[in-house]
């Protein structure tokens, strides 16, 4: 009862996720940033998706939508759905959605957009940020609040380790540069930027990561450190408080 997930470049730096049920062959999208990848994908593994699903109202993870639909049914957050195209399910937090045998767990991260949501699959370790958690990175607060985007990743950080994380961009190497500027004495962080590099140097997509290196890279992630703490001269002040530092200096990068 898992999936098996392809990630599909589109545009200059998106992706979109096709999942496949191993056990009833039922096909989910992940996101439509634009068709053509993703129909040049399911034509030539000859699938028709059953459902799309969509974890913000941003153009590039929602254009298109259209030139795949066929007779999917499209999924979205309930609170979004003034702005998503047309949903046929609705969904909050702690819904669940089934792509054939697998179980996806709705996730509330809003910080990026307010009503932006993540799809958790715990039978196939794998979870759909979009652009909440991201390799390296997380998306900028457009809409919600440091406070609020904190409390979204907090939730993703306590999934397993081993849990891979489908974002919605190759952001990966540049957030890498940044990441260094916080936590420049991170060894580990330094063996994943020879990694990040090698993959891009191939055109090898970063996207999906694996948590637990987020976990011990991520800066975002990191505002739990006592090293970046010290480092920002911020040991006494709470975790909520040094990412907003963290995603402020990001924002001036």
């Amino acid at each position: 009862m898992t999936l098996e997930i392809t990630t599909i470049p589109c545009l200059s730096d998106n992706y979109a996720f096709i999942a496949v049920c191993s056990e009833t062959g039922m096909v989910a999208v992940i996101d439509a940033p634009e068709a053509a990848p993703i129909q040049r994908e399911l034509r030539s593994r000859e699938l028709t998706p059953n459902m799309i699903l969509l974890t913000h109202h941003h153009s590039d993870h929602i254009d298109g939508l259209a030139g795949i639909k066929q007779d999917a049914a499209v999924v979205g957050a309930e609170a979004d759905k003034h702005r998503l195209p047309p949903l046929d399910h609705a969904v909050k937090e702690g819904d669940v959605i089934e792509i054939g045998a697998s179980e996806l767990t709705v996730i509330d991260v809003s910080g990026h957009t307010v009503g932006h949501i993540a799809f958790y699959c715990e039978d196939s370790k794998a979870m759909f940020t979009g652009d909440s958690l991201m390799a390296m990175g997380c998306g900028r607060l457009f809409e919600g609040t440091a406070d609020q985007m904190w409390e979204s990743l907090s939730k993703l950080a306590a999934l397993p380790s081993d849990t891979l994380i489908y974002s919605g961009h190759e952001y990966t190497a540049s957030n890498a540069k940044f990441a260094k500027s916080v936590d420049p004495d991170n060894g580990l962080l330094d063996a994943r930027i020879d990694d990040i590099t090698a993959r891009r140097t191939a055109n090898i997509p970063t996207v999906p990561s694996l948590l637990a290196d987020e976990l011990t890279t991520n800066p975002f992630l990191r505002a739990i450190s006592p090293d970046v703490k010290a480092f920002l001269g911020m040991q006494d002040v709470s975790d909520a408080a040094v990412f907003a530092e963290i995603r402020a200096r990001k924002d001036g990068f």
